[in-house]
């Protein structure tokens, strides 16, 4: 009777021993065709380091237009570096349709920047702009206004604007001018305005050439002469400089005493050790008495 009980029990618990195993494992097929019992944490494990083989390796940078950063695939051995400081100048400066606007630009802008390619005014006012070189404008033929007031330009390469056939206003005022360099044949203003300029920066026929020039300013100066001014002209201001003579050309024809300049409308020689009353003919032909000191 006790050994048929214990049979029983053995007919009874015999599956359970079996199943266990099973439950615990699983079979994974090996190469041809053999079989092999793994645990769970083994295939859990395999499946992680094929998955981590085959992700491919990213790096983390920060956009430049965004604060959030951006996945970006390993760059290769060729890969271009640009230096982070030279930022496009649409990014310094504000750009709207033709126009550039960089004025008082942080960090200090010492060279004229690069420009997009149909600008047709720049404004790069009170910074610390040194030099002008002939590669500044040279692919820019587009430009009809630049102002470069207030900076620190004491060099102008001489052909840097001469290629610039369609500037018409050319603003330096306020910066460390000795001496100007050839200017484009349509320039109708140009303000040169609180610089070093003496006679001897400023070539003979400079101006006399400009045959559209109507505003020329060079207050401010150090000039000895009145340069020789183009009959276009219509407003002159040559006041603050260091002119102590006049002749009966400088404005007028002297062997003319029919001739009438009707296009100069103001002139200005105030500021200069000269007594214009002494210099009676020198503007005989003027339509208005120049701005000056008579006594």
């Amino acid at each position: 009777m006790m050994m048929d009980l214990r049979i029983l029990l053995l007919f009874v618990t015999m599956p359970w021993i079996f199943c266990e195993p099973a439950r615990t494992s699983k079979v994974v097929p090996k190469h041809k065709g053999i079989l092999k019992i793994v645990d769970d944490e083994e295939l859990i494990s395999a499946s992680r380091i094929v998955v981590e083989a085959k992700k491919p390796k990213k790096k983390v940078i920060l956009s430049a237009d965004y604060d959030s950063p951006v996945d970006t695939d390993d760059e290769g051995p060729g890969a271009d570096h640009k230096d982070d400081k030279e930022l496009p100048t649409c990014l310094m400066c504000v750009c709207l349709t033709g126009s550039v606007y960089c004025e008082e630009v942080s960090p200090d802008m010492t060279t004229v920047p690069p420009l997009p390619k149909e600008t047709a005014y720049l404004y790069a006012r009170f910074n610390k702009i040194a030099k002008i070189t002939n590669r500044d404008f040279a692919d820019i033929a587009t430009l009809r206004r630049i102002d470069l007031t207030g900076n620190l330009i004491s060099e102008i390469e001489d052909g840097a604007f001469s290629k610039l056939d369609q500037l018409e206003e050319l603003t330096l005022a306020e910066n460390k001018l000795v001496k100007l360099p050839m200017l484009p044949a349509k320039l109708v203003s140009l303000n040169v305005n609180h610089n070093l300029l003496k006679t001897k920066g400023i070539k003979a026929n400079i101006f006399k050439k400009l045959t559209k020039l109507s505003y020329l300013y060079l207050g401010d100066n150090g000039l000895e002469a009145v340069p020789l001014l183009p009959e276009t002209l219509r407003v002159v201001h040559l006041h603050n400089n260091n002119i102590t003579s006049l002749t009966d050309a400088t404005f007028c024809k002297g062997n003319n005493t029919h001739y009438i300049r009707y296009n100069m409308q103001e002139v200005r020689l105030d500021g200069n050790p000269i007594t214009l009353a002494q210099h009676p003919n020198s503007f005989i032909c003027l339509r208005a008495l120049p701005i000056g000191h008579y006594k």
